[in-house]
């Protein structure tokens, strides 16, 4: 295997299965409402995060390079969108309503890919670093290939954990601390995006 290609597996995974928003909202939701359930939210992460990865390698990235403010504006609502989902998952019902609805759906988990702060710098650092102009389309694919698994699998394996952790769940009072410590966890992730 190429040396270029194992750093670029090692800095995704390293990027991919870190805390962050997809991750926590995964667990919350398979900690929920069970894996069936959380099906939605991994498609949506895996197939949103391998959009934007494509919309960045062949059009976005000169834009954010001329306009390197529109970073900024991604960081605002990426925050603003994750603060009221923090709000949404600490304040749902125990088991009686939540074991029927999932407050997130496929197409908000599609669609937070573009605003997710973690998520777009992370494609960012990838494509700036292993896109190159020699060998553009063999490593174009490489990146979108690499980061596609990447999604599918640190979403995949976040909602195994929150699974995982159900066993342990004995009454509502459990539920409802597993639920505020998925919300602290997303407000730490929007206050990390400004330290």
């Amino acid at each position: 295997m190429h040396p270029e290609l194992l750093l670029l597996i090692g800095i995704s995974f390293s990027m991919g299965f870190t805390p962050g928003p997809n991750n926590a909202v995964a667990s919350y939701s398979a900690f929920n409402f069970g894996i069936r359930k959380t099906l939605p939210i991994i498609l949506g992460v895996g197939f949103g995060y391998t959009t934007l990865v494509i919309l960045l390698i062949f059009f976005l990235i000169s834009v954010f390079q001329k306009y390197p403010y529109l970073q900024e504006i991604i960081r605002i609502l990426g925050s603003i969108f994750l603060i009221y989902l923090a709000y949404k998952i600490s304040f749902s019902k125990g088991k009686s309503k939540s074991s029927t609805e999932n407050p997130v759906k496929f197409f908000e988990t599609y669609f937070f890919q573009f605003i997710n702060p973690k998520g777009v710098m992370a494609a960012i650092t990838l494509i700036s670093k292993f896109v190159t102009q020699e060998n553009f389309l063999n490593s174009s694919i490489a990146v979108i290939i690499v980061c596609s698994v990447t999604a599918f699998l640190s979403i995949t394996g976040w909602a195994l954990v929150g699974k995982f952790l159900r066993k342990f769940a004995t009454n509502n009072e459990f539920i409802k601390r597993f639920n505020y410590a998925m919300s602290i966890l997303l407000v730490v992730c929007v206050l990390s995006f400004y330290l």
